[in-house]
């Protein structure tokens, strides 16, 4: 394998990660828009035909135009809210009970950590 093989491998190599990633990130800006499942799966399948309308284009310059104009369209039409999974880092629930601090006793429910028994 020469090196310009090996170079055409890599970048297509990463082009079809950025593909993979842009097409996640497009339901996951669909789902934020669509609150109903049925309506999603709608615009699911829409964005999937529109991603599989391209899969036949081969040249590399080409190819790297189209995820820029994709990429630049779902900015473009992100959500100014997106849903987030409450547990998620920056959903609501995230981090809502931390831990209790190191040292902190409550005189209400006292415990003896060292013998494992409630007072």
């Amino acid at each position: 394998m020469s090196l310009t093989e090996a170079g055409y491998a890599a970048r297509r190599a990463a082009q079809q990660e950025r593909v993979r990633i842009l097409y996640r990130q497009c339901l996951k800006n669909a789902l934020s828009w669509v609150i109903r499942r049925p309506l999603f799966y709608e615009d699911a399948s829409r964005i999937r035909d529109e991603f599989e309308a391209y899969r036949h284009v081969d040249d590399i310059d080409t190819i790297d135009r189209m995820i820029g104009a994709a990429e630049a369209k779902l900015i473009r039409w992100s959500h100014p809210d997106p849903y987030i999974v409450p547990w998620a880092p920056k959903g609501s629930k995230f981090a809502r009970n931390p831990p209790v601090p190191e040292g902190f006793v409550d005189s209400d429910w006292n415990c003896d950590l060292d013998n494992k028994e409630v007072h």
